[in-house]
Order: C-alpha cells, then sequence, then structure tokens
C-alpha cells in the first residue's frame, strides 16, 4: 500500500509541476505582451496627449492649445479638406469595388483570378508610386494632361485618384471575402418564389454582405484621410491634416500644435474603428449558421458585361503602375524618351545612394521576423491560454486598439516618448530598432487577427486530449498549433513586410541620415524634382513586394498540402496515414 500511495503521490506532484511549469509560461507571456503594448503603443500616445496640453516652453496650459487651434481658419480648412477627400474616395472606391469583387465572384467570367491578382497589385506599392504615375499622366507635361479640360491635378483631384488607386484592393478583398461568405439557399429560395434578378440583389445580395460592404467603406475612409505621401506629392496646396502635421513637426517645430493636429486626426480613425469593430462582432454571429456555398451560373450575357467592366479598371491599374516604370525607365521627360536604366544608379543620382534601400530591406525583414514572433504567440497565449481570462482579454482589446491608430500619429507619439532623456529606451531613438517596433506596432492588428482566426480552426479535441494527456502547453504549441498555423504565419510576415516596405507615415518622424528609408528617399527625390529616380526607388519597392508576394503563395501551397489535411474531405487521417507534422 505503501509502495503505491508514494507512485500515485509522485504523480500527483509530476501534474502539479506541469500545470504550475504552465501557468508561469503563460502568465511570463503575457506579461510580455503588456509590455509590448506599452512601450509600442500606449505610452507614446499618451506622452503625446500629455504634451498637447503643453506650450512650446513647456508650462501646462491645460485647453488652451485646442482653443487656439479651433479659433484659426487654417486648421478647419484642413479638417473640412480632410473630410472631403475621405468621403470622396469612400464613395467611389466602395462603387468601383463592389462592382469588381461582384463580378470576380459571382459571375463565370473567364480570368476571374487573373483579375482578382490585378487588383491586388496597387496593395504592394508605396501611395508615392501613385501619386508619381498621376504626375506622369495629368501633370504639367503629362501625356494625357487634355483629358482634364483645363483643370490641374495638383490639389483635390489629384489626391481622390491616387488614394483612390492605392485603397482600392483594400476595399476588393474585404467584399471578395463577404461575397463568397454568402448562402445559396437563400438564393434557392429566391428562385422558388420567382423573384426578379433585381428584386434578388436588393432582398438577399445586398443585406448578405452589408457588414462586408460597411467594412470596406470604413477601411477605405481610414486609409484616405490618415496617409501621408499622396498628399505630399501631389496634393498642391490642398492642404489636409496629414500634411498640416508635417509642417507643423518638420516645417514650423511646433510639437504642441503637431500633437494636436494629430488628435484631430486621431478622434474620426477611432470612431471608424469601434463602429468597424461593432460590426464584425455582429457579422460573426450571423455567420455562425452554417451556409452553403453560392456558386454561379454561365450566363453568356452577364459574364461578358462583367468582364469588359473589370477589363477596363484592370488596364487602368496597369496603366498606372506601368506609367511609372516607364517613366523610370525615360532619359529626360517629355524631351527625351530614349529608354535608360541611368535613374537605377542611385550612387550617382542620390546623396544617399542605395542605402535607402538597403535600411528598408533591413527594417522589413526585421519587422516581419520579430514581428510575426510576437504576434502568434501573444494570439497563442491570448487565444489558447488556460486561465487569467481578464488579463487575455485586455491584450486582445490592445491588440485590436492598434489599428485604430494612424501611422502618422503613431511616429509623432514616438518622438515624444523615446526622445526623453530620462527614459530608459531613450538609447532606442535615431536607430533601426525603433523603426522596427514602430512598423510592429503600427501593422499589429491585422496580423494578430489572422493568428487567431487560424488557431480558432484546430478542433478542441485536441486541446481535450493534450490536457487529458498532461501535455505541456509548449509542447502541445510545437507539435499541433505551429505546424497547422504555418501558412497563416506566412501570411502575418509577407503582411507586415510589404508594408514595412511601403510606408511613409509611420516613419517620416523617427528616421535620420543613417537609417532613411526607400519610401523617404522617393518623397525626398519628388521634392528635389528628380521625379524618375524617385519612380526608379518606388519601382524597386514594388518589384521586391513582389517578389516577396510570389514567394509566400509558392511556399503557401506546399505547406497547405502538408498541413491542412485534416480539413480536407476523403483524406485519410488514420494512424496508418497521419498527417505529416
Amino acid at each position: 500500500m505503501s509502495g503505491s500511495y508514494s507512485v500515485k503521490t509522485a504523480r500527483s506532484k509530476i501534474f502539479l509541476l506541469g500545470i504550475n511549469r504552465d501557468q508561469i509560461i503563460l502568465i511570463i507571456g503575457l506579461l510580455l505582451a503588456m509590455g509590448f503594448f506599452l512601450i509600442a503603443l500606449i505610452l507614446p500616445l499618451y506622452y503625446m496627449l500629455k504634451l498637447s496640453l503643453f506650450n512650446m516652453d513647456g508650462q501646462f496650459i491645460g485647453l488652451n492649445n485646442f482653443i487656439q487651434y479651433l479659433d484659426s481658419t487654417s486648421p478647419l480648412t484642413a479638417i473640412g479638406n480632410t473630410l472631403i477627400i475621405g468621403l470622396s474616395t469612400t464613395l467611389f472606391v466602395g462603387v468601383l469595388a463592389f462592382s469588381y469583387a461582384y463580378a470576380i465572384t459571382r459571375t463565370c467570367m473567364p480570368f476571374a483570378g487573373l483579375f482578382k491578382t490585378i487588383g491586388m497589385l496597387p496593395i504592394l506599392m508605396p501611395s508615392l508610386l501613385s501619386a508619381i504615375s498621376l504626375v506622369y499622366w495629368f501633370g504639367n507635361q503629362g501625356v494625357a494632361k487634355a483629358l482634364l479640360f483645363g483643370n490641374t491635378i495638383y490639389g483635390a483631384i489629384g489626391i481622390i485618384l491616387g488614394l483612390s488607386f492605392w485603397c482600392f484592393p483594400h476595399a476588393m478583398i474585404i467584399l471578395c471575402t463577404a461575397f463568397s461568405g454568402s448562402d445559396a439557399r437563400l438564393y434557392e429560395a429566391a428562385n422558388v418564389l420567382k423573384c426578379s434578378p433585381l428584386t434578388t440583389f436588393i432582398k438577399v445580395t445586398l443585406p448578405g454582405v452589408k457588414y462586408g460592404l460597411i467594412s470596406a467603406l470604413i477601411a477605405v475612409f481610414t486609409l484616405a484621410i490618415c496617409d501621408f505621401g499622396v498628399a505630399k506629392v501631389i496634393g498642391g496646396q490642398f492642404n489636409v491634416l496629414a500634411t498640416d502635421i508635417y509642417k507643423q513637426i518638420i516645417g514650423q517645430q511646433n510639437f504642441s500644435q503637431g500633437a494636436i493636429t494629430s488628435l484631430m486626426l486621431l478622434l474620426p480613425a477611432i470612431l471608424t474603428f469601434v463602429i468597424d469593430y461593432l460590426l464584425r462582432r455582429k457579422q460573426q454571429e450571423q455567420s455562425n449558421i452554417r451556409a452553403v456555398p453560392y456558386q454561379p451560373k454561365p450566363n453568356k450575357w452577364v459574364d461578358s458585361i462583367a468582364f469588359l467592366w473589370c477589363s477596363v479598371w484592370a488596364l487602368l491599374i496597369l496603366a498606372m503602375a506601368g506609367m511609372a516604370i516607364y517613366g523610370s525607365l525615360i532619359q529626360f521627360w517629355p524631351y527625351n524618351l530614349s529608354l535608360t536604366l541611368d535613374h537605377y544608379l542611385f550612387d550617382a543620382r542620390s546623396l544617399y545612394g542605395w542605402l535607402p534601400f538597403i535600411n528598408s530591406l533591413k527594417m522589413s525583414l526585421g519587422a516581419a521576423i520579430f514581428g510575426t514572433i510576437l504576434i502568434f504567440l501573444f494570439a497563442y497565449f491570448s487565444e489558447k491560454g488556460r486561465g487569467f481570462n481578464r488579463l487575455r482579454t485586455t491584450i486582445h482589446a490592445f491588440s485590436m486598439l492598434s489599428m485604430a491608430v494612424p501611422g502618422i500619429v503613431l511616429g509623432i507619439g514616438y518622438i515624444f516618448f523615446f526622445n526623453q532623456s530620462s527614459n530608459p529606451l531613450n538609447g532606442l531613438y535615431g536607430t533601426m530598432w525603433l523603426l522596427i517596433l514602430c512598423c510592429i506596432g503600427h501593422y499589429y492588428t491585422v496580423g494578430h487577427l489572422t493568428a487567431i482566426n487560424a488557431l480558432k480552426k484546430i478542433p478542441k479535441e485536441l486541446e481535450l486530449v493534450a490536457m487529458s494527456l498532461k501535455i505541456p502547453l509548449y509542447k502541445a504549441f510545437f507539435k499541433v498549433s505551429f505546424p497547422v498555423c504555418l501558412p497563416a504565419i506566412l501570411d502575418i510576415f509577407t503582411y507586415i513586410f510589404v508594408n514595412s516596405m511601403t510606408t511613409t507615415s509611420a516613419v517620416i518622424f523617427i528616421y535620420n541620415s543613417d537609417t532613411i528609408l526607400a519610401s523617404i528617399s522617393v518623397l525626398n527625390m519628388d521634392e528635389t524634382g528628380d521625379t524618375a529616380s524617385a519612380a526608379a526607388m518606388a519601382v524597386m519597392i514594388l518589384l521586391t513586394s513582389a517578389f516577396v508576394k510570389g514567394l509566400q503563395v509558392i511556399l503557401s501551397k506546399k505547406w497547405l498540402d502538408r498541413t491542412q489535411r485534416w480539413q480536407r474531405k476523403g483524406d485519410n487521417l488514420s494512424p496508418v496515414n497521419p498527417p505529416r507534422y
């Protein structure tokens, strides 16, 4: 009896030690996540808010800065212009992306996959490239400036067109997902009731995608009002909040007014984020019902019209990208149209040479590697952890908050926080590590949602089996969660890399001469009048992003075959033929 008792006692102690070890790992991970959000998001925003209550001499003046800001006509003009740009871009992109996504997903037109790929092309480019392309098309020496009937592209028209080109893929992706989730049974019911196509569209199609449509419109509005690059290159004298912030910080060194303007930009971004978050929750509740995927039926006339419609816009997208590439190869626009690669010789044409491009590669790789690791681990702790529910909920809320903060606002917060001499992290200021941290913090939310969705797809039975077998948390992570989520992890890596390569607003205030980036170099070369070299650098960013995206597609297909077989019907997942981890 004593021997049996001692064995049981030893087993129970081992079991308790295992639980304690898991809990220790979990609490350490959750505390690290909290520390990351405090440093990368919360404290920079707090210091920015704090500075808005002080004058340039460091004296506390309360709300006087806000009163002085709103008393002036120039800030009110910038606010009005920003809303005009945001609403106009949202309306135009909403109509275009809705029709484009509808044609891709709801018709049997040929080359639907190719049209979707072309539609996603602008997401691989910096927003500056669209503005440069518009200069070549409709600028003072543009090839098609006559189409503007005497109007200038430098102003509201140019900003709206440039932002529409850049924001289009974001709305298209959301709407394609919304259309793909429609329930075919509703259309069968409409067919049985002999509803007309228009009635079916109004009563079935629109209600089925309304949450996706509203989310797409909110995403476009947020991107349009927060972007800095397009307005800076082609905005002319048309002032918006993003360029107003740049003038306050860089031109006038008025950090208090810059903080006030940043808060003016932050308010609508947070409001739209809250609306989008509430809509996503309703959409998730609606999608709990098992739906039968809708399969479109061939229709000669509808398919032909959809093909022609998508062809027009796909050609315009290719024309925008192609013109920037063409402009980078022209000897001297528009007087010498012979082709040359001289504009790609950055060592001879730019003060910094190839350094900005190399720095962008370093920053993007660093942000993608460390960001992917942190995002997936923190998502795993908040989603699959056992216990500490309040702490996990708080971390999830902070994870969603980063999407609401515009990049230019976050960059200003980094100036105020990390440039404090009393800050122990002051050593990061002016280094590549600060740029990496800013990119991870800025693009955290999408990666977090990707990881959470991938983790939710793992059957709960696997977790129950792991708990019953007393498998430690870290072993369950490496044996099950990590291999199964490899495609999602690669998606996160690619997303952070591409956005870090193309970003301008998030890093415009925190780089120095040693850490200057390719997107900043594009802006600087365009300001000095070297548009061709600016286009060449933007094309290098595009080619790099396209290469990484193509590599992701190839690796994803390979890993999907190895790690996602358990989701496919008809696969034999018996012990004789187990999934290959």
